[in-house]
């Protein structure tokens, strides 16, 4: 009797989401029956919706060892697995699942959503048209085909797909969310920022809607627009492809300069076209925090930003500044080591920009070093009035090593 009454406390306190006080009568109730495995199963849930994932795994494994072919355990590790960012695992135990229980569509949502993130938009797109045949409501999988849809350039059936689940549920905050990016991926931030407010309406703590509010509202200065254009075009290519633009666009740029230096009668027409694709190319790595500069001086976008975003913002500004003031130096002056400051300063936007990408321990490091190694070029040049000394060209060659380790971890991230 005492116990019926814990569990029925349990359920009150989940629904309420007051998951601390969940797992502390959890933990008194699997004192008494340590072997239970729909105890086991609840607390790994209570500890997921705590961003506990090691102990939520733990429990999961636990309450699959006394009960393997519960589909619903299997789900739940699943889950489990796609939070700790191992697709490939959640993929083997989403589909163990569906072995287990063929019938249940939020399974195949689950398996669709796992395709999307592997960009494998066709298979998701099946999987979630599975999903529906099982549950036409099913608003996970209408999510998921919308988005598939969009990717895969059925932009006009996207949208009747995301009005079809608004349509199921009007407050539901991850569909206005996901709506609003697939408005900004159409080019379309005033209504995209719609549907971002009413989906922080409904949830205020919904961090896919406040990402998508902050690249809204950036989105509403054109030339931001251009590179959000490009990168959902890149997010939506698979790393592979990614590397193939990346290293392409590199020595493609590196060809017109050979022939530009061979052919004079070309070289009027190509050194413009080489200085516009650099002109991009720098604009793609600082177009991020720069925009979060421009939040920063707003008096209502300022609160959007987190403590990271912020230091990344002020830093790539206090280093365009720097670069600014040093241009008019030289040109007042006419000092080499300006023109060195102004070097140093304006290319450290490049690695200062993803300052806080992670791994966190392999970016930090690196702009510390970047900066101390540009510092000290810099004084030789103001000692000595040589630009081009060893401490400088160190300097360049981890610039250029710089923007291939970035774009390998973010390549694998996005």
């Amino acid at each position: 009797m005492i116990e019926e009454r814990l569990f029925e406390k349990v359920n009150i306190l989940i629904n309420q989401g007051r998951y601390a006080e969940a797992e502390k009568v959890l933990s008194e109730l699997l004192s008494v029956n340590p072997n239970n495995d729909y105890l086991l199963y609840l607390l790994s849930e209570v500890c997921l919706q705590q961003d506990n994932y090691d102990k939520a795994e733990e429990l999961i494994n636990n309450a699959i060892a006394n009960n393997p072919n519960e589909a619903g355990y299997l789900y739940t590790k699943s889950r489990i697995y796609l939070l700790k960012e191992n697709r490939s695992d959640a993929s083997e135990y989403i589909q163990r699942a569906i072995i287990l229980n063929p019938l249940e569509s939020s399974y195949f949502a689950f398996w669709a959503q796992i395709e999307l993130l592997n960009k494998d938009f066709e298979n998701a797109l099946n999987k979630a048209n599975h999903a529906l045949s099982l549950d036409s409501t099913d608003l996970l999988a209408l999510n998921i085909r919308s988005t598939a849809q969009l990717k895969l350039g059925h932009k006009e059936e996207s949208f009747n797909t995301i009005a079809e689940a608004l349509h199921e549920d009007p407050n539901n905050a991850y569909t206005h969310a996901n709506h609003g990016w697939g408005l900004l991926e159409k080019g379309e931030p005033k209504k995209a920022l719609e549907h971002f407010t009413e989906a922080l309406k409904n949830d205020p703590n919904n961090q896919y809607a406040q990402a998508g509010m902050i690249e809204g509202l950036k989105a509403r200065f054109i030339v931001y627009r251009w590179f959000l254009k490009y990168s959902f075009w890149m997010s939506n290519m698979t790393s592979k492809y990614q590397w193939f633009v990346i290293i392409g666009f590199y020595f493609g740029t590196k060809f017109l300069q050979k022939i530009a230096q061979k052919n004079e009668v070309l070289a009027p027409f190509l050194y413009p076209i080489v200085i516009l694709l650099f002109i991009a190319a720098f604009f793609t790595w600082i177009a991020n925090p720069i925009g979060n500069l421009f939040l920063q001086l707003n008096s209502y976008g300022k609160y959007l930003l987190d403590k990271e975003e912020k230091i990344g913002a002020v830093a790539t500004g206090t280093c365009l500044l720097v670069s600014i003031l040093s241009i008019i130096s030289f040109l007042t002056i006419g000092n080499e080591g300006f023109l060195a400051l102004t070097v140093f300063s304006f290319t450290m936007m490049i690695p200062t920009s993803n300052l806080f990408t992670s791994p966190k321990y392999v970016f930090i490091p690196y702009n510390i070093g970047m900066l101390i190694v540009g510092t000290l070029a810099t004084i030789i040049t103001f000692n000595t009035g040589t630009i081009i000394n060893n401490i400088a060209v160190i300097y360049l060659l981890g610039l250029f090593a710089f923007q291939f380790i970035a774009n390998y971890f973010i390549s694998r991230s996005s």
